[in-house]
């Protein structure tokens, strides 16, 4: 036992007076109260508050430890305001002597568990306690620690019984979730099975629609493209077949293809087969009553990669088509005979007779394959005709009888790969064959104006060019910024310098023909202002505005400053 500091130090210590003489002190009653209290922190302030009734004591604080310390219990004023917290902190879960003014003795009581250290209570006496005195502190001290164990154990048990009955709940909660796992397994395996049959069985399409319909109890269909009937397997079969408007098939395809997996229209459920991005056909089974439910989704996804085999056939038909095409039109942009070219267009359904223009796409980060150009073919796919379609290293080169609209390719693309960090080129018109190199390298021109300017996305076409059309191939944007410092340069620092607007008043100069009153206007400035401007120009930049050649080059400089990099100093 800990040894208290008292003023009967050296005296024997007798044994406790009778059970009655204890309970006039109320300690019998606290230990009922303390004993069915559940908070710890009211436990410590009903024992704190016990203190002055075992003799002339003040409990000054008192403290619970927590993980972090030695938290005070709030709510017991009297005198806290003079106890030292860190002071407390040293005394290493021993019971000691704490200093406090106007205190003659204060001592620090342990309340302890079988863990350690439950807390303290302070207090304090202006002498010392007597023997009795001890007895009866160490007794409240021994009670109160018994109920913040007892205290402590019960939350524990509580925790427990709330983790338990977690428990309980989340292997209740697996069980259901396996025994649904189970049978939709049952339910998935079927489906593999019954469609693994048809294709061991080199089933066709109406194979196919015979075995979702037993899958799934609900009329199924094959259609083509266009919304032409193909198989059914069922009741109610439609006779004459409804045929949808080029419209609203269309539509209908659009509509399914922008959802990922089977989409409700109406009274079907709808999946596009379409194994390369190509629209292959659709398969579809009639719910007028919308009872599909997750098996049916499945089984007609699955149904929906069968058909896709089974319509490869057709696809690979197709990619020799687009072979012949390609083949086609890389002849046409290097050059080659007409009569030729225009029977193989012929042979490929292309009408070479007509106008065409040359379009060079170019989308950094994607490359050139098959998604690419299916990419392009759909943005592109706004006539009844269809463009030839080439790859060229990292760009794909479309030769189109239509003009695209601005920047309507340019949009519908940067959706299509969901970036808009791309750039396109557009020839002048093409008449003939023999022209379709030459639009290529005008297309390639656009594409590299586009690609060098300031702002390196959107179309550009070689119409617009305007005067960077006759600069000629070759020249980067490096070459143009040389050639601006090079007849501009001085003035354009001179102008960064005094925030001067020298280069902007010679190119609306030339802009206005060299007229001092358009360019006056053009400028909002007084004429004299303009001719105080151009002698200044003369001066720092020791150019002779009248001579010809001299005019032609900052003429020049002053577009593509403006044009090509934008105003930049």
């Amino acid at each position: 036992m800990t040894r208290h500091p008292s003023n009967a130090a050296g005296t024997e210590r007798h044994d406790p007076g009778p059970l009655a003489a204890l309970d006039s002190h109320g300690l019998l009653v606290l230990s009922h109260t303390l004993f069915t209290c559940v908070e710890q922190s009211e436990i410590v302030r009903l024992a704190m508050g016990h203190v002055s009734v075992l003799g002339p004591y003040h409990a000054e604080a008192g403290y619970l430890a927590t993980g972090d310390g030695l938290s005070r219990v709030p709510g017991h004023d009297a005198g806290a305001p003079t106890v030292d917290d860190a002071r407390m902190k040293e005394l290493g879960e021993a019971d000691g002597s704490v200093s406090l003014p106007e205190r003659s003795w204060t001592w620090a009581f342990g309340l302890r568990g079988a863990g350690g250290l439950l807390g303290y209570i302070l207090v304090s006496s202006h002498s010392g306690p007597d023997e009795q005195g001890h007895f009866l502190l160490s007794t409240l001290v021994g009670l109160t620690s018994a109920a913040l164990s007892l205290a402590a154990t019960r939350a524990a048990q509580d925790d427990n019984a709330g983790e338990l009955s977690r428990l309980r709940t989340e292997r209740d909660t697996a069980l259901r979730q396996l025994d649904t796992m189970r049978s939709e397994l049952h339910l998935q395996k079927t489906v593999h099975e019954t469609l693994a049959g048809v294709a061991a069985r080199g089933g066709g399409e109406d194979a196919i629609t015979q075995a979702l319909y037993e899958l799934t109890g609900l009329p199924s269909l094959i259609e083509d493209r266009f919304g032409n009937l193909r198989s059914w397997a069922g009741p109610d079969r439609p006779d004459p077949y409804p045929v949808r408007s080029p419209t609203c098939q269309d539509e209908m395809l659009r509509q399914v293809a922008r959802e990922a997996g089977p989409v409700r229209v109406k009274d079907r459920l709808i999946a596009l087969v379409c194994p390369r991005g190509d629209v292959l056909g659709v398969l579809a089974i009639e719910d007028p009553e919308a009872t599909a439910n997750e098996h049916t989704m499945f089984a007609l996804d699955h149904a929906q990669r069968s058909l896709a085999q089974e319509l490869m056939h057709v696809r690979e038909l197709t990619e020799v088509e687009l072979r012949l095409r390609r083949q086609l039109i890389d002849d046409l942009l290097e050059g080659t005979d007409e009569t030729s070219a225009y029977a193989r267009a012929e042979a490929v359904g292309h009408d070479l007779q007509r106008t065409h223009y040359v379009v060079v796409v170019h989308w950094p980060g994607n490359a050139a394959d098959d998604s690419f150009t299916r990419a392009v073919e759909q943005a592109t796919a706004t006539t009844a005709t269809r463009p030839l379609i080439t790859r060229r290293g990292d760009r794909m080169v479309l030769l189109t009888e239509a003009r695209p609209d601005d920047d309507a390719v340019y949009a519908a693309l940067a959706h299509e790969l969901g970036t808009p960090d791309g750039a396109i080129g557009v020839s002048t018109r093409c008449d003939s064959p023999d022209g379709i190199p030459r639009c290529y390298q005008e297309a390639l021109r656009a594409l590299e104006v586009r690609q060098n300017s300031r702002q390196r996305s959107g179309t550009t076409f070689f119409d617009d060019l305007g005067l960077y059309r006759i600069l000629g191939p070759g020249n980067d944007l490096r070459e143009l910024e040389g050639f601006v410092r090079e007849w501009l340069g001085q003035l354009i620092d001179y102008d960064a310098r005094h925030d001067t607007e020298l280069v902007e008043t010679l190119s609306r100069y030339f802009d206005c023909g060299g007229n001092y009153d358009d360019a006056a206007a053009a400028l909002t400035v007084h004429r004299s202002t303009l001719r105080y401007r151009l002698q200044r120009i003369r001066e720092i930049s020791d150019r002779d505005l009248a001579d010809v050649d001299t005019r032609l080059n900052l003429q020049v400089a002053t577009r593509v400053w403006k044009i090509i990099l934008g105003g930049r100093r």
